[in-house]
């Protein structure tokens, strides 16, 4: 059978995409790189990154614990929802700007924090953060990244927040919070969920280790893949020398071809709620936990005057058997008090994202699909990633008959069973 396209639905792509200027006029107005034109989702740019990058490098940002059973379940759980769309409403006026934390951002996504992010792509935090601002949508700084998260900081200052992993050390704690503090963040993320290294077999596999050592295996593939070794590698080595851990304490790390790199993120098994507390105490801005999978937590979270928190499986990169983020949200949601609620880990799609907000997330944080951008494309790269991923979600409103993200909830989902076309939750 012969498909055809109506002059008013060819009018209405034309118009969707013209549409996406409301959100973010700056980013809109940019025609991506050529070499970027074949990118079409986000998908695209981890097929791109897989050829782009040394395999050790792509592995260590691709893979997971264990047998990546957190890692595939994060996402798959996204597919256990179905939308339950309305029609015939006009949705001409729609937007999805969201407020957060007092400030209104144009998207109801931002960039999840990323280690070594300048060892994948040249300047790789310089391009997240500097494309973020752009979009206006916020970029949360690793303390694990190879650049000074003061200098940042300077290059984007409204969009970026900052990503702490800290000891159960109080000394250590202040240092790190009056650093930070001292910069201009706003917004301090203590990521919780790592009380130690977990099991990464996949490093070890791809021939990927920490602290990096150069092999035969990291020299072919360096050999292969030109493009990364000259403008990413040597143009970081002439440029700013040997690539040290920047941010994870307060003052200058480790080389990452140091040994002193497994001692510097070892164990934190002594950090509790007590040492919560003290940052509490310490920061005047917004606080944030990331890694929260209990509703028992975020209550305690909630009681300890926490801001909010990131139901976040660390990317399926800490405990391999645990919840799917998207299956503890709405227990947390309900456990939240005034706190934010804020995902990650699986999100790919724009209906991911508002299958998300559907379920009472407040906010949602993608990371892998943003370093591959910046290492294949830069900043337009990440640009051209923030525009795939805002017109996605303003063509699923429009499908879905909203204007506002506020209109979202979960009368507008479906449960998928197996055998069964699914059970609507709302039951009026």
């Amino acid at each position: 059978m012969a498909m055809h396209t109506t002059s008013a639905e060819f009018a209405g792509v034309q118009d969707d995409t013209a549409r996406t200027v409301t959100t973010s006029p700056a980013l809109a107005r940019e025609r991506p790189p050529r070499r970027l034109r074949t990118i079409l989702s986000l998908a695209d740019f981890e097929s791109a990154a897989r050829k782009h990058l040394p395999r050790p490098i792509f592995g260590y940002v691709a893979g997971g614990a264990e047998d990546t059973i957190a890692l595939h379940a994060a996402a798959a759980a996204y597919q256990e929802w179905s939308f339950v769309p309305r029609v015939l409403v006009d949705v001409s006026q729609r937007s999805q700007e969201v407020e957060l934390f007092g400030d209104t951002y144009s998207s109801p996504f931002g960039i999840a924090p990323m280690g070594i992010s300048a060892l994948i792509a040249y300047e790789g935090d310089f391009s997240l953060a500097r494309a973020a601002e752009v979009a206006n949508i916020p970029m949360i700084v690793s303390s694990t990244g190879l650049i000074r998260l003061e200098d940042v900081r300077r290059a984007a200052p409204r969009a970026t927040w900052f990503q702490a992993y800290l000891p159960g050390d109080p000394a250590k704690i202040e240092a790190m919070v009056q650093r930070v503090q001292s910069a201009g963040y706003r917004t301090l993320v203590l990521t919780v969920d790592v009380a130690t290294l977990p099991s990464r077999e996949n490093n070890i596999r791809v021939g990927f280790t920490m602290p990096l050592r150069p092999s035969v295996r990291l020299a072919w593939d360096g050999v292969v893949r030109p493009r990364w070794t000259i403008w990413t590698l040597m143009r970081t080595l002439l440029k700013h020398g040997m690539p040290h851990f920047e941010n994870s304490s307060a003052t200058r790390g480790v080389p990452i071809f140091s040994s002193a790199a497994v001692r510097e993120f070892g164990s934190r098994d002594t950090l509790s709620w007590t040492h919560v507390d003290q940052i509490r105490r310490m920061w005047n801005g917004k606080l944030v936990l990331k890694g929260v999978l209990s509703a028992e937590d975020a209550r305690i979270a909630a009681d300890r005057g926490v801001d909010g928190v990131i139901v976040s499986s660390h990317g399926g990169r800490q405990l391999d058997a645990a919840i799917a983020p998207l299956h503890a949200l709405p227990a947390i949601v309900h456990a939240k008090g005034s706190m934010k609620v804020m995902i990650d880990s699986g999100i790919r799609r724009g209906n991911d994202v508002l299958k998300a907000i559907a379920l009472g997330a407040d906010f949602v944080f993608i990371g892998r699909p943003f370093i591959y951008a910046a290492a294949i494309g830069g900043q337009a790269g990440v640009a051209h990633a923030i525009r795939l991923l805002s017109h996605e979600i303003l063509q699923d409103m429009a499908l879905l008959g909203v204007n506002s993200l506020g209109e979202l909830g979960p009368h507008a989902l479906s449960e998928r069973r197996p055998g069964d076309d699914g059970i609507n939750l709302d039951r009026g």
